[in-house]
């Protein structure tokens, strides 16, 4: 299994490994870094940024970083993989006792790192980012908050906010989990069901300038990582739930369609049967997409396919 630190060199192990996921963040990149060595005051660190094959001139920017502070790393992939294979890249190259993880947009506060580092500090394996007031549309938190509802269910751990990227995880917590992190978007749900202890801080979040990464589509097929990545028997369950619903369908169908024949000796079965077909359609469509995701799984597992392919590496 691949352990954290990897790759690193001989200079001594910071405190504080900060790791930021990048794509096109180049407006708010320097901000960000300002920000971070501010919070950070105090505390030996270093910040390493997962360029995710940004096209806008992020790398750059990250390169003129690294030439004026060695606290600054920079991983560059050869094109976008995704935020979690980024954020695997930087697990792995983290040397400092806690690990942060956060995105560059500034939705999340840098001033916010020392309040997560303090309570891993205190005890807690991972410090779980909360954002206690979203700003974002209806549209986004909803689904949201059934994908936290179900990760809650199926991981069997109490926090509120499993979406929140905004983490601090005691390198110890991780480790055993490295080779994992990158085919499974939920880092934090993944740590915890490990055992892993936890304590909730609310952080600041601010709006996201510009459309959501999330839209509907990419929401639904987080919702099927989910119950393929964290529920134990879902083909099993699905199952029952199909011939549950197809029974007592069929049950209903039968008893109205006696009580209309009594009542009018007539029996529209065309109606009905139209109207069953269409509800186990409309089941079996969702295990063929869950099923789809277990494909999915299997093949690239079977493939062998690196998670990332480095570009180039700073720092």
């Amino acid at each position: 299994m691949a352990q954290i630190a990897e790759f690193a060199d001989a200079d001594p192990a910071p405190e504080v490994s900060v790791v930021v996921t990048v794509l096109d963040e180049q407006a708010t990149l320097e901000e960000l870094y300002r920000r971070a060595v501010i919070a950070l005051e105090g505390r030996s660190f270093e910040l390493i940024f997962v360029d995710d094959g940004s096209r806008d001139g992020s790398f750059e920017l990250l390169r003129g970083l690294n030439a004026r502070d060695p606290r600054v790393r920079v991983v560059r992939f050869k094109r976008t993989f995704g935020q979690h294979p980024a954020m695997h890249a930087g697990f792995a190259r983290a040397r400092g006792a806690i690990v942060v993880t956060m995105d560059a947009d500034l939705q999340n506060a840098p001033e916010d790192i020392p309040r997560l580092v303090e309570a891993v500090d205190a005890g807690a394996d991972v410090a779980s980012g909360r954002r206690a007031a979203r700003h974002d549309s209806w549209g986004r938190t909803f689904p949201s908050r059934l994908i936290n509802g179900m990760l809650r269910r199926f991981t069997q751990v109490d926090i509120s906010d499993f979406g929140c990227a905004f983490n601090a995880y005691r390198r110890s917590a991780v480790e055993p989990m490295l080779g994992a992190i990158g085919r499974q978007k939920f880092t934090k749900a993944l740590v915890l069901s490990g055992g892993a202890s936890v304590a909730e801080v609310d952080v600041a979040h601010a709006a996201r300038a510009g459309r959501s990464r999330y839209g509907p589509l990419r929401l639904t097929r987080l919702a099927l990582h989910v119950l393929a990545g964290f529920w134990p028997q879902p083909i099993q369950w699905t199952g029952v739930l199909l011939g549950m619903l197809c029974t007592a369908a069929a049950a209903t169908v039968a008893v109205w369609g006696a009580v209309y024949w009594v009542a009018r000796s007539d029996f529209p079965g065309s109606l009905f049967l139209a109207g069953l077909v269409l509800l186990v359609l409309g089941i079996q469509g969702f295990v063929l997409a869950l099923v789809g995701e277990y494909l999915g799984r299997i093949q690239r597992e079977v493939e062998g396919r690196p998670l990332y392919s480095i570009e180039r590496e700073l720092g």
